[in-house]
């Protein structure tokens, strides 16, 4: 079989991680946690999972419901390193919305038209109108994070989207709109192991990009891009959710659950969403290290 990107993934793997990424990933039996960080040793159990998501669903479509007749707007940002579980938390989240009231944005590579436009400009025709919730699949933190990592921006133009960032999260704000930002950390190893999963599936080769093979060797240098975009916009008005993801399933729950609380609703049930899993999710200060 053929692979994307000629094996580079593999390649990396075999001759240029680091030694203990090897290592993890080899005596992995399929069900560990790869990050010695994490506070939890093993995935949960399935039937947990499903229990705990099958209440949340219903709780979503009560929120689905009540946005459409009240005309709430929510904006909720999913941001995180390659291969951290974004997709597949927006795909369980909006299972069983109807897709006139939950968008999914994802944008592709600015144009060249857009390129010259002011940086936040593509994105403020898909925030929602009213009685819609969009669902950001990355954001206007891409200049902050990636486009910084792969010099796709000059200092300059960073330097000014910091500076017009808390403006333009603040309007939204102060518009009524409800912003969620959440964050999804996964540890070196498990975004590794991921990566060569989908290298080996023919179904999920498509999700691989050439960003995503050259940012293997370009961890550092994202991890610095990530402390300094948290201490530039972690604000009391428009905070981030950090969310440990090693474990999809808990991810997942905890990003519903943090969805769920921060909104007021008809029909709100607050001992079926239950709080989310501190050890998992919090702040910018429960990122992981390793």
């Amino acid at each position: 079989m053929d692979l994307p990107f000629d094996g580079a993934i593999s390649r990396y793997f075999r001759e240029t991680a680091p030694k203990a990424i090897r290592k993890a990933i080899e005596s992995d039996d399929g069900n560990d946690i790869l990050t010695k960080s994490y506070p939890y040793r093993e995935e949960m159990k399935k039937k947990d999972y499903e229990a705990a998501m099958d209440r949340l669903q219903r709780q979503l479509v009560r929120l689905q419901a009540d946005v459409k007749a009240t005309g709430k707007r929510i904006v909720v940002l999913f941001e995180g390193r390659d291969a951290a579980g974004k997709g597949g938390t927006i795909d369980v989240m909006r299972a069983n919305l109807n897709p006139r009231v939950a968008n999914v944005v994802a944008l592709a590579s600015p144009s060249d038209r857009e390129k010259g436009q002011w940086y936040f400009q593509r994105y403020i025709d898909w925030l929602p109108a009213a009685g819609e919730m969009a669902m950001f699949d990355r954001s206007w933190y891409n200049r902050g994070i990636v486009e910084k990592v792969f010099g796709f921006c000059t200092d300059d133009q960073r330097a000014k989207f910091f500076d017009q960032l808390p403006h333009f999260e603040n309007m939204l704000v102060s518009e009524g709109i409800v912003l969620i930002k959440l964050w999804l950390e996964v540890g070196r190893a498990e975004q590794l192991k991921r990566f060569l999963d989908r290298e080996q599936d023919p179904l999920k080769q498509w999700k691989l990009s050439a960003v995503d093979v050259d940012g293997l060797a370009k961890w550092d240098e994202y991890s610095v891009a990530i402390d300094e975009t948290f201490a530039r916009s972690h604000v009391k008005k428009a905070p981030w959710t950090v969310i440990l993801s090693d474990d999809k399933k808990r991810a997942r729950i905890a990003a519903i659950q943090t969805l769920l609380n921060a909104v007021d609703f008809n029909g709100k049930d607050k001992d079926l969403i239950g709080k989310p899993d501190k050890s998992i999710c919090g702040g910018p200060e429960l990122r992981q290290k390793d």
